[in-house]
């Protein structure tokens, strides 16, 4: 019994002192004790410790004891208290002191057998611990939920459009995506580089699945632009007389227009084609930012660039002036799909990620009078350098005119000329279903037909297109279009053409975008390709 008649009870030690000084600490005085003494508690301590004294039989004398985690009686065994891992093994005893680990030796030399037992099954749980894992039927189950309606993947733009051979790279899906998950392959064609989310913007601005092309004319251009060549402000036959148009197609008429914009401020840059310093004749989307620049890249490529899938400022930032890139103005040459794709994506203000500055910054169109455009290595591999022999290495320019390819050597000479339609097989299977000959959402369009040689056929589409005709006009050689009907012929042809190709009703007035599920009724698309083994 203690003070009081209380029991005893046991108290907390109290620290070792770290210094030398061996004078008494006073314990601090609790209910019901007297105040000891650190000599008295180090004593208290040792008698506490010391090891049980038996007698001349071995068994224990009076001053043994025992509690539930000491034994000094001998009548029991001693069994340390241990903490486990979970996997059984101890690693501490009941003084705090570690033991020792037993680790399992990796195998050397051989693959890690990751196949052995059931999908679902957990392995290294605790004997007697239950985790609940959901079985692995779960995912079959998540497999099995039905995609909402109005969600549209990249998986189907690819099956409806780039797998079924209609893509006509223009790149606008790359641009439109939110989330930059759409890329360029090595084939030219646009790819998935990681996680879709299924926004279904690259399927809506795509000019071959989702954009009624035909709508966005109306949207841009006005009602007139659905007849005929449509209803320009004004259309000229122009050339630029200077030396350096020996290179350029035609009159030089693109190039010129586009230094004129740089010179006057109006623009810092156009986005325009170049040819491959490793492929003889293939196409590349460059950014010209001066006279020279543009010299340099004159001329015509009968290959696509997938131009707007190029619209990341920050790979041309070596090209800028030091600006932002919110104050960055650019012209974009092109092809018209590729010019009814910039204006489709221009009308909304979604946030287009890493293209979403260059999408923006596009404040003039040019479209190239187009009928068709080629898959390069079927083009010049397989039908010129293959088929007829011909060199890329020795052809210095090439057109499109009255209905034939024409191709010339470094010097000027003709080396082929021949029926387009025998190169048909080369060509983009999407292009046939394109109306748009002369680039109806343009501000300027720009070609070879309705003028004579050396001459460029101009039309002035957009109070942004006279603007930079006026600017431009001091320096070239003009006068009115020599021959409106030759555009309105050619632009019937085409019409015609993508009437008997299109699987689907050609409707200016129909709604901008088409529904997936419209679409492969038309096309006769799998729905779900996913389902399907895509």
């Amino acid at each position: 019994m203690g003070i009081d008649g209380e029991d005893e009870r046991t108290f907390p030690t109290v620290p070792e002192s770290s210094g030398d000084d061996d004078d008494d600490v006073i314990v601090p005085e609790t209910s019901g004790h007297a105040p000891r003494s650190r000599a008295d508690t180090d004593n208290a301590r040792e008698g506490a410790i010391q090891p049980a004294s038996t007698d001349s039989n071995g068994d224990a004398t009076a001053g043994d004891s025992c509690s539930p985690s000491t034994c000094t009686c001998g009548e029991k065994t001693q069994e340390k208290t241990v903490a486990t891992d979970g996997a059984g093994v101890a690693n501490v005893d009941e003084m705090g002191e570690l033991g020792d680990l037993e680790f399992t030796e990796p195998a050397e030399g051989i693959s890690q057998d990751v196949d052995n037992g059931a999908p679902d099954e957990r392995v290294g749980v605790p004997d007697g611990v239950d985790l609940e894992t959901p079985e692995y039927s779960i995912r079959s189950e998540m497999n099995n939920i039905d995609t909402p309606d109005d969600k549209t993947w990249f998986m189907e733009l690819d099956e409806a459009v780039i797998d079924d051979g209609r893509c006509i790279q223009c790149g606008t899906c790359v641009a439109a995506c939110p989330s930059d998950s759409i890329g360029i392959g090595d084939d030219g064609k646009p790819e998935l580089v990681k996680m879709c989310t299924g926004c279904s913007l690259c399927w809506d601005f795509c000019p071959r699945g989702g954009l009624r092309y035909e709508r966005q004319w109306k949207i841009t251009g006005g009602d007139d632009n659905v007849k005929g060549a449509g209803d320009p402000i004004t259309e000229f036959s122009a050339r630029v007389d200077e030396d350096w148009t020996k290179d350029a197609q035609d009159g030089g008429v693109v190039t010129t227009v586009l230094s004129h914009l740089l010179e006057a401020g109006e623009i810092d840059g156009a986005l325009v084609a170049t040819e491959s310093e490793e492929e003889p004749w293939k196409a590349e989307s460059y950014l010209a930012t001066s006279h020279e620049d543009l010299i340099e890249n004159a001329g015509t490529i009968y290959n696509q660039t997938m131009a707007l899938g190029n619209l990341n400022l920050d790979q041309w930032e070596h090209k800028l002036p030091d600006k932002p890139f919110d104050d960055i103005s650019l012209a974009l040459v092109g092809t018209p799909c590729e010019i009814e794709g910039i204006r489709a994506l221009q009308d909304f203000e979604w946030d287009y990620q890493a293209q979403n500055e260059g999408v923006r910054a596009i404040d003039y169109t040019i479209a190239l009078m187009c009928t068709k455009n080629f898959n390069y290595y079927s083009l010049m591999g397989e039908q010129l350098e293959d088929q007829r022999g011909i060199s890329l290495d020795e052809v210095g320019k090439m057109d499109v005119l009255h209905g034939k390819l024409m191709v010339y050597d470094n010097d000027g000479e003709m080396i082929l000329d021949e029926d387009i339609e025998n190169f048909h097989d080369a060509a983009l299977k999407g292009c046939d279903e394109c109306a748009d000959f002369t680039g109806f959402c343009a501000d300027l369009t720009v070609g070879s037909v309705g003028s004579s040689d050396e001459y460029s056929s101009v039309i002035v589409r957009t109070e942004q297109g006279m603007k930079a005709w006026d600017i431009t006009e001091p320096d070239l050689d003009y006068h009115d279009l020599e021959d409106k009907s030759a555009v309105g012929k050619l632009q019937g042809w085409d019409k015609k053409k993508a009437f008997e190709s299109l699987e689907r009703p050609f409707d200016p007035d129909a709604p901008r975008f088409i529904d997936y599920t419209d679409h492969a009724e038309n096309y006769g698309t799998t729905l779900n390709p996913h389902d399907e083994g895509h």
